[in-house]
């Protein structure tokens, strides 16, 4: 008798797993990928995979949330604050949840409705429900957004939305120490001190698409494919002469051979964004090799060389492109390192000291490097861990955990 094939869907993770965030039953960290509990993903299709500093966000095709990892805040919103070392549920009751994005304790959960659920640490405003609310972990509705969210981003202590009309929102006081050494002895802005969705000003005639955060900086990408940058500099990941800025500044469109950005996303430290093109183009910080190419950044952006500055920019804090990342489907970044899917197969590069670049070993990485023979079809970072979502062909009278 023979047998009917499917395709069914497991998760592989790989790197720092100091509180079960590869959902593997144990603590240890990985420098190849393997299989994590698959019970959960088993008959469901993945829709997002996110991490945060010690935890992981998996979304189902139907709107289902598995997490696992660290929760002495509450990040994983279960209703307690013990790590989970597996993928466990998380009740969302009658919402179904489209995106995720997980900042370094805390998570954001945008409903199929536009919704803002949040959970885990707020002890900067991250959460943007006030500061009466020191951490929670079960959800809790972000009230002040009165209108549907399409886009959502959350960097080390700060987070970003965007709503249906295209109006830019960022709360938590990450960026405020950044602010107020640069700006003294003005006052900082209000939307870079605030513990509630604060509006960002002028981009009010721009439509925005999507945000991304790093660790003290923003960036969000407009319908017509301009790339608008604010917050810290220091790096040089907003491409700017200026050491920080308060309000978004337009990346100039010649620093990107002057085409149209499709996608872009963002470390700590670096941004890597893809052109209508494909090309892809990365610059910030590049000391772990997380620009994916020869950088000879090292210090910060205010620390100038002589004769390296290219209308009041250093030469090494500009968009370069990465050749071997064109055409990339999908490409996402961690703190310090980066996966992309290229031509159907997985690339890593940067930081690698906890195994994240899934080479086996913890040396870092300063070029793409193919990972094994993974072809995934989702791909998501955490701080210093990767996760790659990959096809599994069965037989219904078999099991197989083979790729």
């Amino acid at each position: 008798m023979g047998t009917r094939s499917r395709l069914t869907f497991c998760l592989y993770a790989w790197g720092a797993n100091s509180y079960g965030q590869l959902g593997q039953s144990h603590v240890e960290d990985q420098c190849v990928p393997w299989l994590s509990d698959g019970s959960a993903l088993q008959d469901r299709t993945a829709r997002a995979v996110d991490g945060g500093g010690g935890h992981s966000v998996v979304l189902t095709g139907s709107g289902e949330v598995f997490v696992c990892g660290q929760n002495h805040k509450g990040q994983l919103g279960l209703g307690h604050n013990t790590d989970v070392l597996t993928l466990h549920l998380c009740p969302v009751l009658n919402h179904k949840v489209a995106n995720v994005a997980c900042g370094w304790d805390f998570t954001l959960l945008l409903t199929d409705s536009g919704q803002l659920l949040v959970c885990g640490s707020n002890a900067f405003g991250q959460l943007g429900v006030g500061q009466t609310v020191t951490h929670t972990a079960k959800l809790l509705a972000v009230e002040a957004l009165k209108e549907p969210v399409v886009s959502v981003a959350a960097g080390l202590r700060h987070s970003l939305a965007v709503s249906a009309s295209g109006s830019v929102y960022q709360w938590g006081t990450g960026l405020f120490s950044h602010a107020k050494r640069a700006l003294s002895p003005h006052p900082v802005p209000s939307h870079l001190n605030s513990k509630v969705p604060c509006l960002v000003p002028g981009l009010s005639l721009r439509k925005s698409h999507l945000v991304t955060a790093g660790s003290a900086h923003c960036a969000f990408l407009t319908e017509e494919g301009r790339l608008f940058l604010w917050g810290s500099n220091k790096y040089g990941q907003l491409a700017t002469a200026e050491p920080f800025l308060s309000s978004p500044g337009l990346l100039n469109p010649s620093l990107l051979k002057g085409e149209k950005v499709i996608k872009v996303c963002s470390g700590w430290t670096h941004v890597v964004a893809q052109t209508e093109s494909g090309r892809v183009f990365t610059w910030g910080r590049g000391d772990y090799g997380q620009l994916g190419r020869p950088a000879s950044v090292s210090g910060n952006a205010e620390k100038l060389s002589p004769g390296s500055v290219v209308e009041g920019i250093r030469k090494d804090f500009l968009p370069v492109e990465v050749a071997s990342l064109n055409g990339a489907t999908q490409i996402v970044c961690g703190s310090e390192h980066n996966l992309a899917i290229v031509g159907g197969c997985l690339l890593s590069w940067g930081w690698n000291e906890h195994g994240m670049c899934g080479d086996g070993s913890q040396a870092d990485v300063f070029h793409p490097r193919l990972v094994s023979d993974l072809r995934p079809v989702l791909i998501g970072c955490g701080a210093g861990h990767s996760m790659a979502v990959c096809g599994v062909t069965t037989g219904l009278m078999q099991n197989s955990d083979s790729t």
